[in-house]
């Protein structure tokens, strides 16, 4: 199949979300509980102190918007597409067709994703924004890198979410893969807790797992934590890393299909 199929498929999916109106308004609205929920919780946090560790409020604030609904996408979406294939037995279609599922499933959600931020994250952003306050970049080399950091965490996410999915091919089925990735992304991605308030040890581990690039070092980029010297590095590992789990995504694929094959005679 043509590689120009398939950003047809990413704008069929961002079409097809049009059409789930009340599920928008239902995660718009899931979204802005939980954003002002940890503001909410940092702002107790604080206790009117101006700074805690040279983090300020406001920053934290920003923070929580943006390892928020900016950066931890609904990833769980390709969890249950791979499970419900595989439960199914539609998985065995695509061996029919001349496309590469994994080039498929990478193109579908971003597709839908693209609608989350057209549709959930902007508007939502700008509620908070206009609410609570937000702040800008902390420079222009800060606010532009942040481009490339997000883009390695929306691929690194999503193929930590596909890895998980392909397991499906032998544990026939997805959904305590959702729990286990979920549980480990609330842990290490730093969504949550910013690595900058953990103890030393335990962010030097967490600040060197491919979960940091999802949530924490974007965020962290956008507020100026990281010194230009500092952001190349990271950016650099962050690629590195991807680089990695693609190639970990293309084997098991390559596993799963040889299994799918010989199951199938």
């Amino acid at each position: 199949m043509k590689a120009a199929a398939y950003p047809a498929f990413a704008l069929t999916a961002f079409q097809s979300r049009l059409v789930y109106r009340n599920q928008v308004w239902a995660s718009a609205f899931g979204d802005l509980v939980s954003i002002f929920a940890r503001i909410a919780i940092w702002t107790a946090a604080f206790a009117g102190a101006t700074q805690v560790d040279g983090i300020t409020l406001p920053e934290m604030v920003t923070y929580a918007l943006l390892s928020g609904p900016l950066l931890y996408w609904e990833y769980s979406r390709v969890l249950y597409d791979v499970g419900d294939a595989v439960r199914t037995g539609d998985v065995a279609v695509f061996l029919l067709k001349p496309l590469h599922y994994p080039s498929y499933l990478l193109s579908t959600h971003f597709g839908h994703f693209a609608f989350e931020c057209v549709a959930i994250v902007v508007p939502v952003a700008l509620i908070v924004g206009f609410t609570v306050g937000l702040l800008p970049p902390a420079s222009l080399f800060h606010g532009l890198m942040f481009f490339p950091y997000w883009a390695v965490s929306w691929l690194i996410l999503f193929t930590l979410a596909c890895l998980c999915g392909l397991l499906a091919f032998w544990l026939l089925t997805a959904f305590s893969l959702e729990w286990f990735l979920m549980a480990i992304m609330s842990l290490f991605s730093g969504a949550i807790i910013p690595l900058w308030f953990l103890p030393t040890p335990l962010a030097t581990i967490f600040g060197y797992l491919p979960f940091s690039w999802i949530s924490y070092y974007p965020a962290a980029v956008y507020l100026g934590k990281l010194d230009p010297t500092a952001t190349w590095l990271h950016l650099g590992i962050g690629l590195l890393w991807l680089g990695l789990l693609t190639a970990a995504v293309l084997a098991l694929w390559g596993k799963a299909r040889h299994r799918l094959v010989v199951q199938g005679g």
